[in-house]
């Protein structure tokens, strides 16, 4: 008993050890992410994960940063990543959504921004960036309830694309 206690106690300081250097490089990462050091902060996100292979905001926030170095295929990987981890993250789909649209995948882009769309119906980047898609694949009725809908959710932008698009 007196064993498995001991045991449990170190397993326990080892892992709360762990989860606060990887916490520690998550908040070194972001200072220099702040400061468009991207692939340094890339580094960092890289041993926070290491220490802790479900942190899902590390996956997140690296995403954004390899966006930033144009390592799109990288982004990609850590949006899903993200997702994987936090089913929830509305915006882990919208932005995966923007990178699969520049890799040319509209249909998966889609369903980011429509996943996006039913966590949080109220996102107007993820109805106006849908629309555009929709423009693109030729479903000018379903953009235009898109660009609508962003433009009800105040995103001001939607109503140029109205008047070119929608009749």
């Amino acid at each position: 008993m007196k064993k498995t206690f001991i045991l449990l106690f170190i397993t326990l300081v080892y892992s709360v050890s762990f989860a606060q250097n990887a916490k520690e490089f998550y908040n070194s990462a972001n200072e220099k992410f702040d400061k468009r050091q991207y692939k340094e902060a890339i580094k960092d996100y890289d041993k926070a994960i290491e220490l802790d292979k479900y942190f899902a905001q590390a996956y997140y926030n690296r995403a954004i940063a390899k966006n930033h170095i144009e390592d799109f295929k990288g982004a990609l990987e850590d949006y899903t990543k993200t997702i994987e981890l936090d089913a929830s993250n509305v915006l882990a789909y919208n932005n995966r959504g923007l990178i699969r649209k520049n890799m040319k995948d509209y249909e998966g882009a889609i369903e980011d921004y429509s996943m996006a769309i039913t966590i949080n119906p109220t996102l107007a980047s993820a109805y106006f960036n849908r629309a555009n898609l929709r423009v693109l694949n030729e479903q000018p009725e379903l953009a235009c309830e898109d660009f609508k809908k962003a433009l009800d959710l105040g995103m001001n932008k939607a109503l140029e694309y109205i008047a070119k698009y929608c009749n």
